[in-house]
Parts: structure tokens; C-alpha cells; sequence
């Protein structure tokens, strides 16, 4: 087996400029997801108190987390919206928490709204992450350019109530990929530098979408950007083996190791400490791979 980096056709750019501070992609990263929802599909309500939020936050990044993905609106399929000032209170106040007691956490906000985005850029957070690649808030492109600061940029169609009837692609691989070009193309116009691209796993795709995606993960490396894989307890996986999000951390385990063969750079995950068991697993074999067996 060769190692990630003879592996790469495609250069992909292996830094990231968080406030001054370059995170490298010589190795796979995690990011640590924190719901403050009372709704989403797996652990919502669970994060309700400052007490329970710092200690999550605490486990995460002792157990590796490198982001702190934070997110007030749920994005799970037939989720409610919600009004913009009650997603910007329930983030705000999670970052305020957070940044008060454990400064040096990097936190990501979860989100598609440019006003929410703001306000906890304001708070602290350092990256921005899009579940809708700006589709759903024109202004977020001006926004990002404006705070320039990391965007992870994610396919979807239609919003969190619409999209499961949105999955008619001709190819689903070559039309993310044909979405991914033009919307690099709009940011890097903006001086946006730092984009993460998101293929959207369970978002606006069948179950056999989502597979041909997996399946297809290194063909996104022309875009010579790092790759976000979101597979964390999501019904392609429990669907799939027909048990339920509580049972899906072995599925989950599974194709979180086959994302980082074929290239991912950023596992967005429930459960850390699994996840960064994997990655340094990978990295064990990769090591081996390029001494001298013989």
C-alpha cells in the first residue's frame, strides 16, 4: 500500500490558516460535532447546560478533536426552521461558554445563514460550515470573503425539508463535481482562499447515491482542495444494516476508514475517540508501507 501522499494524482493544498495558526493535512483531522438542538437526528437535546457542553468539548479534543463543529440548527430530513435569533442566541452562547473557559478550542459554525455566521465569528468561531455551499443565503459568499476566515463548502439541494425529494441527478459523482467547480470558481473571485469541500453524504441523495459517492471520494481531489467526509451515524448506514443511530457506530467506523483510504482529510464525527483510533491506525500502515522491507 502506498502512502496518502504517492497515493494523491491531484495536489491538495495541505495547509489551513486558522487566525494566523497553519493546521497541516500531513495527517487526517477530526472534527467534533456539538448539536445545540433540541431535534437532530442523533444527539439532540444532550448538550442543554454550560456544564455538559464544556465537558463534552473537553472529551473531544482530549480524545483528538482538532475543530469543534457547533450547530443551532438541525439539519436532519423534515427538520423545522427556526428563526434566525434563536439559532444566533443558541450558538453565541455555546461559543461564549466555550472560548471563556477552554480559549484555545477552534471552533466551527455550523450554519447557512451569513448573519449567524457573523455573530459567532464575533464570539470566536474560526471557520464556517455550509451545509448548503451558499445556496441558501446569497450573501454568505460576501460573507466568508469579508471574514476571511476557512469555508467548508457542502452539497445539498433544496433545504433540510425538501431535500430528500430532490435526488434526480444525471451522475450524481459528476454533478456534485460540476457544483464544486463553479462555486470554487465564485469564491476564489471573492479572494475566498481556505475552502473545504463536502460531497453531502444524506443530503438531497439516495442510499445507492450516497455509496457511489463513497465509492467515487478521490475523483474530488482535482480540485486539489482538503475533503470533508460527514458519515457520522447517518441512515445510509443504519438503513443499510437495519438496525438505528445508536447501533450505527461500527458501520460508521467502517466507511470512515475506506473515506480516508480514498483521500478524506476530515472526519466530522459523534464519537471521537474512534475516529482518531482509525487515523492513527491508517497512519501506522502508511509508515510501514514506505520502509524498506527487504
Amino acid at each position: 500500500m502506498k502512502s496518502r501522499v504517492e497515493n494523491k494524482i491531484f495536489y491538495t493544498n495541505q495547509t489551513l490558516n486558522i487566525c494566523g495558526r497553519l493546521i497541516s493535512f500531513d495527517n487526517p483531522k477530526i472534527m467534533g460535532i456539538l448539536n445545540i438542538t433540541p431535534d437532530s437526528f442523533y444527539d439532540g437535546g444532550r448538550y442543554d447546560s454550560e456544564g455538559v457542553i464544556l465537558s463534552q468539548v473537553e472529551r473531544m479534543m482530549k480524545e483528538g478533536a482538532t475543530f469543534i463543529d457547533v450547530g443551532g440548527y438541525s439539519s436532519r430530513p423534515g427538520a423545522d426552521e427556526i428563526p434566525v435569533e434563536e439559532e444566533t442566541r443558541r450558538i453565541t452562547n455555546a461559543i461564549q461558554v466555550i472560548k471563556k473557559k477552554i480559549p484555545e478550542a477552534v471552533i466551527s459554525i455550523d450554519t447557512f445563514r451569513s448573519e449567524v455566521a457573523y455573530a459567532a465569528v464575533n464570539e470566536g468561531a474560526a471557520m464556517i460550515n455550509d451545509i448548503s455551499g451558499g445556496e441558501l443565503d446569497t450573501a454568505m459568499f460576501e460573507m466568508v470573503s469579508k471574514l476571511q476566515i476557512p469555508y467548508v463548502m457542502m452539497h445539498m439541494r433544496g433545504d433540510p425539508r425538501t431535500m430528500t425529494k430532490l435526488t434526480e441527478y444525471e451522475n450524481v459523482v459528476k454533478d456534485v463535481a460540476d457544483y464544486f467547480h463553479s462555486k470554487i470558481g465564485n469564491l476564489n473571485t471573492l479572494g475566498v482562499k481556505d475552502i473545504i469541500i463536502d460531497p453531502g453524504f444524506g443530503f438531497a441523495k439516495t442510499i445507492e447515491q450516497n455509496f457511489k459517492l463513497l465509492s467515487a471520494l478521490e475523483y474530488f481531489k482535482i480540485f486539489g482542495r482538503p475533503i470533508l467526509v460527514g458519515l457520522s451515524r447517518k441512515s445510509m448506514i443504519w438503513k443499510t444494516l437495519s438496525t438505528t443511530p445508536d447501533l450505527a457506530l461500527n458501520g460508521t467506523t467502517c466507511l470512515n476508514t475506506i473515506s480516508l483510504i480514498k483521500g478524506a482529510n476530515i472526519l466530522r464525527v459523534h464519537d471521537v475517540r474512534e475516529a482518531a483510533e482509525i487515523c492513527k491506525l491508517i497512519s501506522m500502515i502508511e509508515i510501514k508501507s514506505n520502509e524498506n522491507l527487504f
